[in-house]
């Protein structure tokens, strides 16, 4: 089972202000990411730059709108997320209780999701091409 450990944004994150050297989150974070990684759950992790760098594309109605950022609604964004295999729902919630505080003291949500995988899926062709796909292919 995979999973993604969500960081949600805060005005901090948008601001694109990193933490200084001598707060410790950063060796705190990487502490973290090698424990996970010792234990062989870890797929992947990063941070997401400010969303004033990115952008959306809504569709509607057959048409697209490409809208550049920043995005009004920080609650609705990510500023990071890590991404484990698991055994069991179980292990990922355990694995995100002792996930690092990314922002200290402000307020701040980490959200956990669990990843569809191919087999949640009926059997069609378009599935099966997906499987040869280097991202699926084991």
């Amino acid at each position: 089972m995979r999973y993604m450990i969500i960081v949600r944004a805060t005005a901090q994150s948008e601001a694109g202000v990193m933490p200084p050297p001598e707060d410790g989150l950063m060796a705190e974070m990487a502490a973290f990411h090698e424990e996970l990684a010792q234990a062989g759950v870890l797929l992947d992790a990063n941070g997401l730059r400010p969303s004033s760098e990115g952008w959306r594309i809504r569709h509607q109605r057959g048409q697209r709108l490409l809208i550049d950022g920043p995005f009004a609604e920080t609650k609705e964004l990510i500023a990071g997320y890590t991404l484990i295999q698991v055994r069991s729902r179980e292990e990922a919630m355990e694995w995100a209780r002792r996930f690092p505080a990314p922002f200290r003291d402000q307020l701040c949500e980490i959200e956990l999701r669990r990843l569809y995988e191919l087999e949640d899926f009926e059997d069609q062709a378009c599935v099966q091409s997906l499987r040869e796909l280097p991202p699926y292919k084991n």
